[in-house]
Parts: structure tokens; sequence; C-alpha cells
């Protein structure tokens, strides 16, 4: 329940989708339940969703005449609602648009991710990330995200050869993107050494979709204290942890989450971050169970990796929030022999589909804890065998 007492400080939106051939409305209303957790993680608050069936986005509103002025009416009649969202890429003249006729302001879900990873980072790299995938998002929007843009430029200086204001910004804006492509380069260089001074230790690193409790994982076995909260995106920065499970020590590494619908310029901008992943020599990926679309969470997160070049990696797979997973799935009148008869076909499923690379567990209940522990350490033990073989024999 929202209070109302709230909406009056914070600030309001409404959110727009599509229900297209490519997109059920099963599964756009899926994706507005993530939009609306992505802007309460950027602090809006949404208090309505506007759904139109079309063949395709109109190309000059993304939604009909008809539904815009439905939106529009809507905003008239609630003030307090000053942003729109809508859940697809908007182009620059689409945006310029619909602000015209709405009368506030319009963002995409794109903008709205990039504003949460704007907010989040704390690293010289993750700003630098940040904002370099905030320029490639600008360029090719200038011309309906400025309002001078069609005047010529003016004022002692200004005037160049024929110069409009338009290819001055765009100009502006390209050498932005290639001084933070120079200073991301230089970062990187100084992220390859340190990774290098690490020594031969086996990499892990956790992956998966966004909260679904990497970091609390990696807490639990790092027994260190990385930032952990229930909105998507908490962690931006990768961390990495020494852990010594019976004496045999490996690095462990938290990643930012990947999402559906992830902005191309951010994977692209922050790969340089998610080396970690593909230099790993074991990936941990980590899956929210008890999500009713955990198995598309599950595509996503393989598709990512796969652009990443990782999708070969040793894998374990992490079915994270049992705990929430049976008490949201059974009945609390369901007997306990069908129970674990269900329990147990899932786990079968997944044994044969991971080929037994997977552990269920509850990282806030601690639940097989030491079982995921266990399979971590054989798996590490397994990859000195292969990557440093005389180096397995000291880890027994």
């Amino acid at each position: 329940m929202i209070d109302k007492k709230q909406l009056k400080q914070e600030q309001q939106t409404v959110l727009v989708g599509l229900v297209t051939p490519g997109q059920s409305s099963e599964q756009l209303n899926e994706y507005l339940d993530e939009l609306a957790f992505l802007s309460e993680t950027a602090g809006v608050i949404p208090v309505k969703r506007f759904i139109q069936k079309l063949p395709h986005p109109d190309s000059r509103t993304f939604v009909g005449k008809g539904k815009l002025e439905e939106i529009r009416q809507y905003l008239i009649s609630h003030s307090a609602v000053e942003l729109v969202v809508f859940d697809d890429e908007l182009t620059g003249s689409q945006i310029q648009n619909i602000e015209k006729e709405l009368g506030v302001k319009t963002i995409d879900r794109s903008d709205l991710i990039l504003d949460i990873f704007a907010s989040r980072a704390q690293t010289a790299q993750a700003k630098t990330q940040v904002e370099l995938a905030q320029y490639q998002y600008i360029l090719p929007r200038l011309k309906g995200m400025w309002k001078h843009l069609e005047r010529q430029g003016g004022g002692v200086g200004t005037r160049g050869p024929g110069e409009t204001e338009i290819e001055t910004d765009r100009r502006i804006v390209k050498d932005k993107i290639s001084l933070l492509r120079k200073r991301l380069t230089e970062i990187d260089k100084q992220s390859f050494t340190q990774r290098k001074e690490r020594g031969e230790f086996i990499r892990v690193s956790l992956v998966g979709y966004t909260n679904v409790g990497k970091s609390t994982i990696m807490n639990l076995l790092s027994k260190s204290d990385v930032f952990a909260e229930n909105k998507l995106f908490a962690t931006l920065d990768t961390t990495t942890r020494k852990i010594v499970f019976e004496q045999t020590p490996f690095l462990l590494s938290d990643t930012v989450g990947f999402i559906r619908k992830l902005p191309h310029h951010l994977v692209e901008s922050f790969k340089s971050t998610l080396d970690e992943v593909r230099e790993a020599d074991i990936l941990l990926h980590v899956v929210d169970i008890s999500h009713p679309q955990y198995e598309e969470q599950v595509d996503v997160v393989n598709k990512t990796l796969a652009e990443l070049g990782a999708q070969d990696r040793p894998t374990i797979t992490i079915f994270n929030k049992m705990d929430k997973y049976e008490k949201e799935t059974f009945d609390q009148w369901l007997d306990d022999e069908v129970k674990v008869e269900l329990l147990g076909d899932l786990k079968q499923r997944w044994q044969e589909e991971t080929i037994g690379n997977c552990v269920f567990i509850s990282a806030t209940e601690k639940t097989n804890i030491d079982v995921l522990r266990q399979t971590i350490l054989n798996k590490v033990r397994e990859m000195y065998r292969i990557r440093y073989p005389y180096k397995a024999e000291y880890f027994y």
C-alpha cells in the first residue's frame, strides 16, 4: 500500500508499454512490474500503468493518438505526476513529440537504468563507464532532447562556417565520447595490472540477474561486508575477495547484475568491469527460483554471458531463495509427501539440465550453505588440477 503523504513528497510517474505480436500481455505486465521496481529504485513512485495493443510502435509518438490523449487527460487530473516512463527505447523525435503533447518529462527504460547506474557509481571506473554510456545514449537523440538545436549559433567566436547548434552539440558529444574512451582505456590498463598481480589463484565470479542475492551469497562465503539490499543494481563495482576453504584458496568476485532490455551502450561500457567474468575459471550463476519468470531470467543471463564471450565457462547454478519459493508455491494444507515429491521433481529436472552442477539454497536462512561450499571447493580443486597441477597437491 502506497502512503499518500509519501506520494506528495516523492516524484510520481506513470508507466507505458505496448502489447505487440512479439510481446504478449503477460510478458508486458511482467516487464512493467520490473519497470515499476526500477522506478522505485530510482526514487520515483509509479501510480498508474497505460497499456496498448498495437502491431508495432507508432513512429511519431510510440503509442496511438487515442492512448496518448488518455495519458494526457490523466496527467491533467493528477498534477503530482511529473514523469512518464516508457518500457521500450524511444527515439529523440518520439521524446520530443510526446513531451509536446503531454507537457511533462518523458524518458524510456534505458534512460531510467542509466540514471540508476549514475546514482550508484562510486569508483572512477564506474563513473566513467556510466558517463560514456549516457553520452552514447544521447548522441542519436540530440535533436529531440535539445530545445534550442534548430537555431543558428550566435555570439562572438561561436559562428562556424554554416554550423548549426545541433552540429556543434553533436561534435561536442562525439569529442566527449572519444575522451571518455581514452580515459576508460587507461583505467582498464590499471585494472588489468591489478588482476595480474593477484597471482596464480583460481578465479570464481558470481553472475546472475539483478536482485537475485549475489551480494548476500558473497557475504556468506567470504564473511565480508559487501553492500546488499532489496533494490535493483545494488552492486555496480566489482568486489573481489580471497577465500580459503579447507586450505584451498581462490578469488571470489561479485559483479553487476544483468537485466532484460539492458541498454546496449551500458553493456559495451561495462565490459571492462565484467572482465572479471570473462577471465573467471568458474562461474556461480545465482538464480532467484522464487521469481515467477526465473527461467526467462536465466535465459537473459546466458545471452549476456554469450555476448561477453563467457558462455563456455564451467558453471555452478545456485538456485537461491528456496524458502520463499516453498512459501509462495505450496499451500499450507499441502500433504508433506506431495511437497517432497514436487521438490524432488524440480531438483531432478535441473540436475539433468545442469549435468549435476547445481545447488538449492536459501542465503538469508543459511540453508544448504555447507553443500554449496563443498560444491564450490570440489570444482575449485578440479580447476587447480587442470590450470596449476603443480600447486594442486598442496590443497589436500
